[in-house]
Formats: C-alpha cells, structure tokens, sequence
C-alpha cells in the first residue's frame, strides 16, 4: 500500500472509529456493503480475518443490529441500560473499523493505529455521549433522551457517509467532534455569586 493509500486508510479508519462511538454497528454495516458491492472503498478482504465483511450474511445481520440499536436508544430506561454493553463494544468496533482498512499495512502500524486511534476515538466518543445521556436522564427524567439519540443517529450517518466518501474532511469533522464533546463534559460549571 502507497503512503497516500494508507494515510487515506488511516482517516477512514480514524472517521469510522469515531462513528462506532455514536452507534456500534452502523460504520460496519455500511462498510460491508461497500466492500461487498465493491464501491466507495478497494478493499479485498478475501485473505483476511475481515473476510466475513464480505458476505451477504454480514450484510443482513449487521442491518439487523443496526435497525434495533438505532430504536433501542429511543427507549428511556433502555438507553441508559443499552450504553454499558455499548461502550466496550464501541471501542471494539473502533479498533475493528480501523484495522480493517488498514489491511495491506505494515501489522505493527495498523494495530498500534487501530488501538490507539481508533479505540480510543470510538471510546471517548462513546463515553461522552454516555455522559450526556446521563445527564439528559437526571435533568428531563428520560424525555430528552430522544433528543440525544436523533443527534447520535444523524453524526454516526453523516459521519459514516463522509469517511467513506471524503477521508480527509470526515476526519477532521471527527477530531472537531471529539475535542469539543472532550470539552463540553470537561467544562467547569460557573460558581454563583451570591
């Protein structure tokens, strides 16, 4: 793989990542069915562990899981129930996501990349989402939570889309996204002045 081919490979995986923590099985749901109609992504998994990616049973089952973890999370109690399975799986999907189009690289650049990268941008993405969901379910008693949901849906669509049409741009949207989820959670509440 060409360096251009691989830091394009690396943004995508970057992008993905990030998408796996908004939902989990929506970047590979859609990355399988580009890579098994062939567009969008010149991945050849056939000689890989990825090669499952490649076949219409992924296709279905990943449809499937994507359709009932997009309704789950407008279930109030079930969202927040939902988020302790999602987050560890989140940061899976990342790594998965990352590793996989990296196939072709050098193991030691990709699975340092796909760990560190892509885990950790799936990861605090997820971790922050799982805050303010939280803190939607404490302040609205769940109500809002729907809110919170349509916003994670739509960025892990758009999100998804743009990795897999324009690398560069989804991965700078994905850094721009996790810096500033990083610091709304981060952000000291100002003190009253009474």
């Amino acid at each position: 793989m060409s360096t251009e081919a691989t830091i394009l490979a690396a943004l995508m995986g970057l992008s993905l990542a990030s998408a796996s923590g908004f939902r989990v099985f929506l970047p590979p749901f859609l990355l399988s069915i580009a890579v098994r109609t062939d567009t969008l992504v010149n991945l050849d998994l056939s000689d890989t562990s990825f090669a499952i990616f490649d076949s219409n049973a992924a296709v279905l089952i990943l449809g499937i899981a994507c359709l009932a973890e997009f309704a789950a999370y407008y279930v109030p109690w079930l969202d927040n129930l939902l988020d302790t399975i999602a987050t560890p799986a989140a940061v899976l999907s990342g790594v998965g996501m990352s590793s996989m189009v990296l196939v072709g690289t050098d193991p030691i650049m990709q699975w340092s990349f796909a760990i560190i990268a892509g885990g950790g941008s799936a990861g605090i993405i997820q971790l922050t989402t799982v805050a303010i969901r939280g803190l939607s379910s404490t302040l609205t008693l769940g109500f809002g939570n729907s809110f919170v949901a349509s916003g994670e849906n739509i960025a892990s669509v758009v999100l998804t889309i743009a990795a897999l049409l324009a690398p560069l741009i989804a991965a700078i949207f994905a850094i721009i996204i996790i810096l500033l989820l990083v610091r709304q959670v981060t952000k000291k509440p100002k003190e009253s002045s009474i």
